[in-house]
């Protein structure tokens, strides 16, 4: 009887060993094999660096995938290459808004349910918590930056409105506008005539709506500058009293600065979007809501003076890890800074933008 039992007992230990020895191989697989690969593309520059900071490394530490970075410099034509051949150097593109709206309508992005999106950090749904135009088919709205008007320091009075920026009898002195493009021009001239926000673009519709936002330029005598920063160099060299320029531009300055007036920004985003027939879309779909949480976007404004597309993102942010420097004041988004912020219509643009095009270079090349 002993042997007999201890001949059942042989085979059961054999096959238990077994047992153990698939599950140490497959715990060891586990453990070792390659985390799934996620690639982000995005600029190269402190943006960049700071999307690494707050949104790449902590998602590939908290899901266990190597996230990785790629660059690029905006370039449409790079995303159609991708889709065209099916050889995806991203799986998600950090790009400008106008970039976006074109690749949406050319097919070239995934689209993104909101709908999957994480609510904000005070509970607010995503439909809410993000600011108008942040959301579209296509993409979800990541970084804030605006155009703004900047003005030299140490005069009898300090202009606070768009309005004391077009005025020239209590404001005396030169303007600098950047002729790079007529968007951001023609809604601030139309916006300092009186027309209403929600009616500008409706205005521009028309001949003679396009006929008045160029008066109200004209009337302004601006200088032209080749671009924001050149509009700033005007500001900062003493030819021009204010100019308009991007925020971004205006926090860089190292050696100068300027007021700033917040009144009637102008803004526009850079967005989160997967190109169309890429196999790792769920992973890119998971990324995209972690990284256009409230969290990570206060993480980036943390790094960079754009704002956080989420509203409820501004409670988190706090000072720059590198310099201590307070950031909030800086961001397009905070409220006290948005208050009165126009969201540029990016579709509207490229519908209409090259109609546009030959008369504004007339126009700022007398």
């Amino acid at each position: 009887m002993v042997r007999y039992c201890g001949g059942m007992l042989r085979p059961r230990l054999l096959l238990l060993s077994g047992f153990l020895l698939i599950g140490l191989v497959s715990l060891l697989y586990f453990q070792t094999r390659p985390a799934p690969v996620l690639t982000v593309m995005t600029w190269p520059g402190a943006y960049g660096r700071a999307q690494a900071a707050a949104q790449m490394r902590p998602y590939g530490a908290e899901n266990n995938v190597d996230v990785r970075t790629a660059l690029w410099d905006g370039d449409i034509k790079d995303l159609v290459t991708m889709v065209e051949k099916r050889e995806f150097k991203a799986d998600v593109i950090d790009m400008e808004l106008p970039v976006a709206v074109q690749a949406c309508k050319q097919k070239l992005l995934e689209k993104i349910d909101p709908a999957k999106l994480p609510a904000g950090a005070d509970g607010a749904p995503a439909a809410r918590d993000f600011v108008p135009g942040a959301i579209g088919p296509c993409w979800v709205g990541g970084m804030v930056y605006a155009q703004v008007m900047v003005f030299a320091p140490g005069g009898k009075r300090e202009p606070a409105t768009l309005a004391d920026f077009f005025d020239t009898k209590n404001f005396p002195g030169k303007r600098a506008l950047s002729r790079a493009a007529p968007k951001f021009n023609l809604e601030m001239a139309l916006l300092a005539d009186g027309v209403a926000p929600g009616d500008v673009y409706q205005t521009l519709d028309t001949p003679e709506g396009l006929d008045r936002a160029f008066a109200k330029l004209t009337a302004l005598k601006p200088i032209w500058a080749h671009d924001s920063i050149g509009a700033l160099n005007w500001l900062k060299n003493g030819q021009a009293v204010m100019a308009t320029a991007l925020n971004g531009d205006v926090a860089q300055m190292k050696d100068y600065t300027p007021g700033v007036i917040w009144d009637h920004q102008l803004y526009e985003l850079d967005v989160l979007g997967i190109p169309a027939g890429n196999r790792n879309k769920k992973r890119a779909l998971d990324y995209v809501a972690y990284a256009t949480g409230a969290a990570p976007l206060a993480g980036v404004a943390n790094w960079v003076p754009y704002g956080p597309a989420r509203r409820s993102s501004l409670a988190l942010v706090g000072s720059n890890p590198e310099t201590g420097l307070v950031m909030r004041p800086l961001l397009p988004t905070a409220p006290e800074n948005f208050g009165h912020a126009f969201a540029i219509d990016d579709g509207w643009w490229l519908a209409h933008g090259d109609a546009i095009t030959s008369r504004w270079r007339e126009f700022v090349s007398r």
